[in-house]
């Protein structure tokens, strides 16, 4: 199957905040795992876990929030009393309160006082991976390490994609401006500049009320001489020059759901050392595209993947996996990764990514993401495809 397969998008993409049913069936589906688990109580502490079990988000600092799911009754929220009325702005759902004044507090007054106000030493309670130290030191009961929360969000529902496919539109739309404002001579950070506050201004005019914690934009363009790096943007004021190849790394999240699209691409003329990488990339994505479907383990996948690419004598220049998922954050689990051994399920949304790094020449990679369909997949991001189309005149 090629990738310009499937590429129509889901009708009515916006980035509405979630109605109060589509959160309380997050709720509910925790709830459940619970009872099923045996557990009495689910903590989260990650502020990606409270956002998605209740549209509220926050800011990690020295007064905590945190969320506590009961095996069955509403939610209990320990947050600093100073931030009520901003809890009560953004959640969806019903919430107990269990206030606390300050951080440090006198004796009885702490945060991890209203934790105990909940959980004593016979109840069994799940916690995130992620959930720093001091908070699990301080949970009464058995506190057991359960991810329930993350696993949750791996399978989006209706609402989550459409949310989704707004962000992507709105990358598809920075990602053309970018690619028209290349040129030799350009400065990368100009380009960043005027691209994701071109993204921020859409985001805010269309939908007033979207939330600035958790909205972002970034619009990177790395120079050939840096590509092969692909996390190096430390060199700011380097320049674009002729030739390539160059990467775009077009991210974001738009009022609390992420999506990226990248491409590598040159200006003016395509050095002969740079043909045959690029179309190994190519290759070795098409392979990508024809192996996402339901069903198939995310681990075989990019062990196919990579091996195609070290048949085709890359094998030394590989730094990274096949794909990972988005969802309320712009990088998280699920992930197309050799050693991780899950299944791919319908409604799951991946980057579709490998990648060449060559020393002394660049990188070579794209990105979009996509969406697993009950039978096959549908891309959510858009931008040209081929070598003819990303060599742009100068």
């Amino acid at each position: 199957m090629s990738p310009n397969s499937n590429d129509s998008t889901p009708n009515q993409a916006h980035s509405q905040h979630p109605p109060t049913d589509e959160v309380q069936n997050r709720i509910d589906k925790l709830q459940a795992e619970l009872l099923c688990h045996g557990f009495d109580f689910y903590l989260c502490h990650d502020p990606d876990n409270i956002f998605y079990l209740t549209n509220f988000a926050n800011f990690i600092h020295e007064r905590p929030f945190i969320l506590i799911i009961p095996a069955s009754g509403r939610p209990i929220f320990v947050m600093p009393k100073l931030e009520r009325e901003h809890v009560k702005s953004r959640s969806v759902i019903e919430l107990d309160f269990a206030e606390y004044l300050e951080f440090p507090a006198p004796v009885g007054h702490n945060w991890f006082d209203r934790i105990a106000d909940y959980i004593d030493d016979h109840h069994r309670v799940a916690v995130e991976s992620l959930c720093p130290l001091e908070v699990y030191r301080s949970i009464p009961g058995q506190a057991v390490q359960s991810d329930m929360v993350d696993q949750l969000r791996q399978i989006k529902s209706a609402f989550e994609i459409q949310r989704i496919q707004y962000c992507c539109d709105l990358l598809t739309e920075g990602h053309k401006t970018l690619l028209e404002m290349a040129a030799p001579g350009q400065l990368p950070v100009l380009i960043h500049k005027e691209v994701s506050s071109q993204l921020m201004q859409k985001l805010l005019l269309e939908n007033p009320t979207s939330n600035l914690i958790n909205s972002k934009f970034n619009a990177v363009t790395q120079p050939g001489v840096l590509s092969d790096d692909p996390h190096n943007f430390s060199e700011i004021f380097a320049t674009l020059a002729e030739g390539g190849p160059n990467v775009t790394i077009v991210q974001g999240s738009a009022n609390g759901y992420g999506a990226e699209l990248e491409r590598t691409f040159f200006l003016g003329q395509v050095p002969e050392a740079a043909k045959k990488p690029f179309a190994a990339m190519l290759e070795a994505r098409e392979l990508a595209y024809e192996l996402l479907r339901p069903g198939q383990c995310m681990s075989e996948l990019d062990d196919k993947v990579n091996q195609r690419l070290r048949d085709l004598g890359y094998g030394d220049y590989l730094l990274h996996r096949t794909g990972h998922s988005f969802g309320v954050t712009d990088h998280e689990a699920p992930f197309l990764a050799e050693g991780y051994q899950h299944k791919i399920e319908a409604n799951m949304i991946f980057s579709i990514e490998p990648g060449i790094y060559i020393p002394g020449l660049g990188g070579f990679r794209f990105s979009d993401t996509v969406l697993v369909t009950e039978s096959s997949y549908q891309k959510m991001t858009k931008a040209p495809e081929t070598l003819e189309n990303l060599c742009i005149a100068i």
